[in-house]
């Protein structure tokens, strides 16, 4: 098992790493100012969920195809941003009933935000050679099991995740007062999300490995 010092240190770097502003924030941000703390909370623990896949994968050593099959990253890679850019395209068509501050929570199931959260997660590869990267520079192979130790570190990333995104849960569902009345605000997080869903799109599709 990981020692308190080891297991520190990666604390440590994983709230510096939380903390920064990313597109996983981004997204849980706008997703709560959308439709409620309830949907920022499912997007979250899909998020989550989709990291103890990716360390999965990791431990299974499945993460190294990215590095030595350069087409299955690029094959992800583009799956993630064809199914955010169906999203966004979904979320800019919607009639702006899901998107209401008084019924939104009530017509946006908490699954489907779930379910987003976990499919934009792992359509990331990004995110698999985050964990490819990080996380064995903590593992201590005389420790014990190499799996055990990276879904540890799992848990501790996604502990912290939920400190510092649950900060970030409650304070942007609150904005959502700033829409419940009528006219042309009512339907600006909706088009905030569309726009999250598609920017995250163009990044993963502009980004190499680099």
């Amino acid at each position: 098992m990981l020692d308190l010092p080891t297991l520190a240190l990666f604390a440590m770097a994983c709230l510096v790493l939380t903390a920064t502003p990313g597109p996983d924030m981004l997204l849980i941000a706008s997703r709560s100012m959308s439709q409620g703390r309830a949907s920022g909370f499912a997007t979250l623990a899909g998020i989550q969920a989709g990291t103890y896949c990716h360390a999965l994968a990791a431990a299974l050593g499945l993460s190294q195809l990215f590095l030595v099959v350069p087409v299955a990253y690029d094959v992800v890679r583009y799956a993630g941003a064809a199914y955010l850019l169906y999203l966004a395209w979904k979320t800019f068509r919607s009639t702006g009933e899901t998107f209401r501050p008084d019924g939104g929570l009530r017509a946006y199931p908490v699954g489907a935000a779930f379910r987003q959260g976990l499919f934009t997660n792992l359509l990331n590869p990004k995110m698999a050679l985050f964990v490819l990267a990080l996380f064995p520079q903590f593992v201590r192979p005389e420790a014990g099991s190499v799996a055990v130790q990276i879904m540890l570190l799992a848990t501790v990333l996604n502990l912290i995740g939920i400190v510092v995104n649950g900060a970030v849960i409650l304070a942007a569902s609150r904005l959502r007062g700033i829409f419940a009345g009528t006219g042309r605000l009512r339907r600006l997080p909706q088009y905030l999300l569309g726009t999250v869903f598609a920017g995250l799109a163009v990044r993963l599709v502009w980004d190499d490995r680099r």
